[in-house]
């Protein structure tokens, strides 16, 4: 599939998802009966940015893979990319870091995780393998025993049937899994493992395909998710994402803590659940 394990075809696959997602009419471009493409041109998107089409058709073929700040800078205002994307971006023309560095939960981070009694809280790696996890999560999510290193956020999302259960904004959630994938693929791009986890999810899931062709990119440092408990109900809960680094400031761990504001029935709820 087009994003893992080479780069170079994983420019090509983002730029072009990208430049299929802007509507001509935004830039000015008419859009008659006869167009045929959705999105811009080839020859279009070139013109915006200020560059040849021939270089642009290299890009995305993968045939120019060095291209300078200023370039990117210029695909990045003709696509209107957020920030996040245009990191992913900057991310898939830099050095290729290979397999991603050995991470592990501490001592410290597995008591950290402990002592939040009344907050929901989990730690994955770069594939979203959840490797760590609080009591009050597990209650949550449904985490079993000794699932450690096997209970994996992605597969949960798209081969699971419970997940819409416990997710009722389902298509909200798959696509933040979806977007943490493809950043872990521009920079990890000799993960084996993530290369197997997301030819899986190709193979078995259809709308993992659509949404991964779309080439949706999404950082989500923070916000609120609805989750449904079969006791509780359903659950508006603030979350917050924490980074542990690993040497060389790598992106390492994800600490994933849900909350709810003091006073409110999703805060009574949760310390409900804690004495499950």
């Amino acid at each position: 599939m087009d994003g893992t394990g080479d780069t170079r075809r994983a420019l090509g696959a983002f730029l072009r998802a990208r430049r299929g997602r802007v509507a001509p009419e935004r830039v000015g471009i008419e859009s008659g009966p006869r167009r045929r493409v959705s999105g811009l041109r080839r020859e279009e998107l070139a013109q915006l940015a200020g560059i040849s089409v021939d270089y642009y058709v290299r890009l995305e073929q993968g045939r120019a893979t060095q291209p300078s700040p200023e370039v990117l800078d210029a695909l990045a205002r003709a696509l209107d990319l957020d920030a996040g994307e245009r990191r992913h971006l900057a991310t898939l023309v830099g050095t290729r870091r290979g397999s991603a560095p050995a991470a592990r939960v501490s001592p410290l981070l597995r008591r950290v995780l402990d002592s939040l009694t009344h907050l929901p809280a989990y730690v994955t790696d770069h594939r979203l393998d959840v490797v760590a996890w609080n009591g009050l999560a597990a209650e949550l999510f449904g985490i079993a025993d000794g699932a450690a290193g096997r209970w994996n956020t992605a597969r949960f999302v798209f081969l699971d049937p419970a997940s819409r259960v416990v997710h009722p904004e389902w298509e909200v959630r798959a696509g933040e899994v979806v977007g943490v994938l493809r950043v872990s693929a521009g920079r990890y791009p000799d993960d084996a493992g993530l290369s197997a986890l997301i030819a899986e999810l190709s193979a078995h899931s259809a709308e993992f395909r659509e949404i991964w062709a779309s080439g949706e990119v999404v950082v989500c440092g923070h916000g609120r998710q609805l989750l449904r408990h079969p006791v509780a109900g359903p659950l508006h809960l603030d979350y917050e994402t924490l980074n542990v680094p690993v040497a060389g400031g790598e992106p390492g761990l994800a600490v994933h803590v849900f909350s709810a504001a003091e006073g409110s029935a999703e805060a009574a709820a949760l310390a409900g659940l804690a004495t499950v």
